[in-house]
């Protein structure tokens, strides 16, 4: 039996990644941080990627205590996106709109790779821990998605 610290080794692959993939979204909305002069979705942007760096240290842990070294940055697939957010950033000016939909395409990355491995890893002993972090996940996605549409009505 399955438990946080006797994981199957399919399920530290996976916290593995989603560990990456917390990172890529913390850089990510720090670069639209960066990039806006709202200082409302500057916060906002901040407490998401903290929020980020909380979940990838939480699963950090698990790892460790499955005797693996646990991921420590982000994949190269998240830094090419970055990069795509800062230049497309960088070319729209403080453009709220162009920030706000690189933020929620950032967080459609992640929302997405929880609900995959929450799939991958059913009855998982990780489930109760990755379903909380996804609740979280999907609350910040759909503030930012809200943000944007409510940004675009008023354009």
């Amino acid at each position: 039996m399955e438990t946080k610290t006797d994981l199957r080794e399919g399920t530290v692959e996976a916290i593995q990644e989603l560990i990456a993939t917390n990172f890529d979204s913390a850089k990510q909305l720090e670069s639209c941080s960066e990039d806006t002069e709202d200082e409302r979705f500057e916060k906002l942007f901040q407490h998401v990627a903290d929020a980020r760096r909380t979940h990838a240290t939480e699963l950090r842990g698990y790892v460790r205590w499955n005797g693996e070294e646990p991921e420590d940055t982000g994949s190269f697939f998240g830094s090419c996106r970055n990069a795509w957010i800062n230049v497309r950033n960088a070319l729209s000016g403080d453009d709220r709109v162009t920030v706000l939909k690189q933020a929620e395409a950032a967080e459609d990355v992640i929302k997405a790779r929880y609900e995959e491995l929450l799939k991958e890893t059913s009855g998982s002993a990780m489930n109760d821990v990755l379903l909380r972090q996804y609740r979280e996940v999907k609350k910040h996605h759909d503030m930012i998605r809200d943000l944007r549409d409510a940004e675009i009505a008023a354009a």
